[in-house]
């Protein structure tokens, strides 16, 4: 019975944000402003979420920053996605095992 009350405002929640606007804007969107704003929105939303999971999915933080960067560069250079997934994954291990071997010698 306690969770009765979380559940009803989780339904309220979920109902206006996808229903309300379809209630609201029945005839199709002309301004241009708006049009672009709500084609954005996924894209944001997006990246939003995963630019901060990119940069904290390792102890350390760095690594995270260097393998975005490494990322972006080789997304604009080159479209094959197994290259730039496999060349993130080598910076992250470069970046987090160079100062171990450096320990050693």
């Amino acid at each position: 019975m306690s969770n009765v009350i979380p559940i009803l405002i989780m339904i309220a929640t979920i109902y206006s944000v996808r229903c309300v606007p379809m209630l609201i804007f029945k005839q199709n969107i002309h301004n241009r402003f708006v049009k672009s704003f709500l084609y954005y929105v996924p894209y944001v939303t997006l990246a939003v979420m995963t630019f901060p999971a990119i940069i904290y999915a390792t102890k350390n933080i760095y690594a995270g920053i260097l393998a975005m960067i490494v990322g972006v560069i080789l997304s604009y250079l080159t479209e094959n996605l197994f290259v730039v997934a496999t060349m993130c994954c080598v910076t992250v291990f470069a970046v987090n095992i160079l100062p171990k071997l450096a320990q050693l010698f």
